[in-house]
């Protein structure tokens, strides 16, 4: 276990080492469902949700694999634990909200192989974070995820009301909003020890 405090593991996960901005983690829906607001900041919660389950489930079955000497099965076990929890939040998704349920569209199922939730649980496994760690590494990246797809959308909304080259509409333009926020994220790194 590491001696690290909760509240730099926080700050690591959310700004510094920003799963989308810093590692480029979980590209697809950060492009592809930041263009409005409303459904952004909805993504980045059902993202941030679906990381806190995996991060339990994922620290449980590392310890129950450790105590049976297989660590050769923690990715499959990550990966069923991790579909099942993505499952939930869409059934709990469509229910609750039918119209979030289609804004979303193929991106709520595409959460299962978003490997920013991958990364989490074996980024977490291989740091040796404790349960309580664990649950503030997720709620952190989940934030941090959520404040990358909020800040796209953002811009995006109001890059519409601008007048943009036509050279640059489109996809072109929000790469460029990307990399500039990538860049924006890397002053962040002296924070950082």
């Amino acid at each position: 276990m590491t001696e690290q405090s909760l509240w730099s593991i926080f700050i690591n996960a959310s700004l510094i080492n920003n799963f989308v901005l810093a590692y480029f983690l979980g590209i697809c829906p950060f492009l592809g469902v930041s263009g409005k607001l409303a459904t952004a900041s909805r993504m980045g919660l059902s993202v941030t949700f679906v990381m806190l389950v995996a991060s339990v489930c994922t620290y449980g079955i590392n310890v129950l694999l450790t105590l049976l000497h297989a660590p050769y099965l923690q990715l499959i076990s990550y990966i069923v634990v991790i579909a099942s929890t993505v499952q939930l939040v869409e059934m709990f998704i469509k229910k609750i909200s039918p119209a979030l349920f289609r804004t979303l569209g193929i991106f709520l199922p595409l959460i299962t192989t978003n490997c920013a939730i991958l990364g989490l649980a074996l980024f977490q496994t291989n740091r040796g974070y404790g349960l309580l760690q664990s649950i503030v590494f997720a709620l952190g990246a989940g934030l941090g995820f959520t404040l990358a797809l909020i800040l796209m959308a953002g811009i995006r909304e109001k890059l519409e009301l601008a007048e943009v080259p036509n050279i640059a509409q489109g996809t072109a333009v929000s790469l460029i909003v990307a990399g500039i926020l990538s860049l924006t994220f890397m002053g962040f790194a002296g924070l950082g020890n």
